[in-house]
């Protein structure tokens, strides 16, 4: 067995390979290195006027990850606007679908339930309250 040490080209390799690896790893881990978002607002968020929301339509407020749907005039439904397939934000309300534009999961805007695949789960229910004219959602909305 030889013990001639390695050649410095061998060392930069492995060490390149070791933090690529090491990379590849943490990329693959639920949330990476750092905390995984929630799907949902962890306090109520302020969304401002309940007359942008159509009646028998729902609208998306990409930034608090909430869609705010109103089924009828005066009574508001949320879920969150996470998609449950691979966490994307949804993107599109048409026609009384939500849609999700990495993959084409459809969503029920009335109630959340996976119109079309890939997603399987429902997107999360979210309490909202409409308050002198202004809808809050999340805890204790």
């Amino acid at each position: 067995m030889s013990s001639q040490p390695a050649s410095r080209r061998t060392v930069l390799c492995c060490a390149a390979l070791a933090g690529a690896a090491g990379l590849g790893a943490a990329a693959c881990t639920p949330g990476g290195s750092g905390k995984k978002a929630s799907p949902t607002p962890t306090a109520p968020v302020d969304l401002g006027s309940a007359g942008v929301v159509p009646v028998g339509g729902a609208k998306i407020y990409r930034e608090q990850r909430v869609v705010v749907a109103q089924p009828a005039k005066g009574e508001f439904t949320a879920f969150s606007a996470v998609c449950t397939h691979a966490g994307c934000v949804v993107d599109s309300v048409e026609d009384g679908r939500i849609g999700c534009p990495c993959h084409g999961s459809q969503f029920d805007a009335r109630t959340g339930k996976v119109i079309e695949g890939p997603a399987v789960a429902p997107l999360p229910s979210v309490p909202v309250t409409a308050k002198g004219g202004r809808l809050v959602a999340g805890p204790g909305a």
